[in-house]
């Protein structure tokens, strides 16, 4: 059984949504030669279907294949309870699948906060009062930024430090390295495949760590927000360019 292959997003297969070279035809040997390619994700604010066309308009089939931050902090809160989501489509999507109740405003159970566009001192102000009011905080992720074609862009972390530093509450948070990721992953591909898998990425304080909290191996690629030639931790078990190179060094 080849080894299942798990693929960060952003940095890896693409740069806002524009393929990385040859990452589309990465993909493609890998699954060609039997290796189950999932791809695993921080970016918790389109929703599922949205991350599955975008892949499919660059030309790689994922329905069933995306785990996303999103997934793993609607992990985190219950059926019936009522969440304001401080964050993108996506994570209210997830919340309601997980029978929750999304709200605008007053008392809540949770706070979920992730990347969004539109965030701003009202909706700061709303999730901060609500975590002062008793609700819990939960973080989508903590990546401070966000990698682009033109650079790195404040990400899904940098909101959750405005609703840390405001609300006085340091939270939990669910993606890539933390533990309600680790074990959607697991649940997802099995443990067995789990120790036996390669994680790809670009980020090692959260790729390289999440693979380390998985017990599998890290092939670190200097396509995304890490410089080549830098000296990063956890040390990877291979180091590339890029993800074609990593799928070569695989294959061969």
């Amino acid at each position: 059984m080849r080894p299942v292959i798990l693929l960060d997003l952003d940095g890896v297969v693409w740069l806002s949504h524009q393929p990385i070279a040859g990452s589309v035809d990465a993909v493609a040997a890998l699954r060609a030669a039997g290796h189950r390619v999932v791809f695993v994700t921080n970016n918790s604010a389109p929703r599922l279907t949205a991350h599955e066309a975008a892949l499919a308009a660059i030309g790689i089939t994922a329905a069933g294949d995306v785990v996303t931050s999103a997934m793993a902090a609607a992990f985190l809160v219950q059926a019936g309870e009522r969440v304001l989501v401080a964050g993108g489509e996506g994570v209210a999507e997830a919340v309601e699948a997980r029978g929750a109740t999304v709200v605008e405003n007053g008392d809540c159970d949770a706070v979920l906060v992730g990347l969004h566009r539109h965030f701003d001192y009202a909706g700061l102000r709303r999730a901060a009062t609500a975590i002062m009011n008793g609700a819990r905080l939960i973080g989508t992720n903590d990546d401070a930024t966000y990698p682009t074609p033109d650079g790195a862009i404040p990400g899904g972390g940098a909101i959750l430090a405005a609703v840390r530093v405001a609300s006085g509450t340091l939270g939990e948070v669910a993606g890539k390295p933390h533990d309600p990721m680790v074990r959607i992953v697991r649940s997802m591909i099995g443990d067995a495949a789990v120790a036996a898998a390669v994680m790809v990425g670009d980020r090692p304080e959260t790729d390289g760590l999440f693979a380390r909290a998985l017990g599998c191996r890290y092939a670190h690629v200097e396509s995304g927000v890490t410089p080549a030639g830098t000296l990063v931790s956890p040390t990877p078990d291979i180091v590339a360019a890029d993800l074609a190179t990593v799928a070569s060094s695989l294959l061969a």
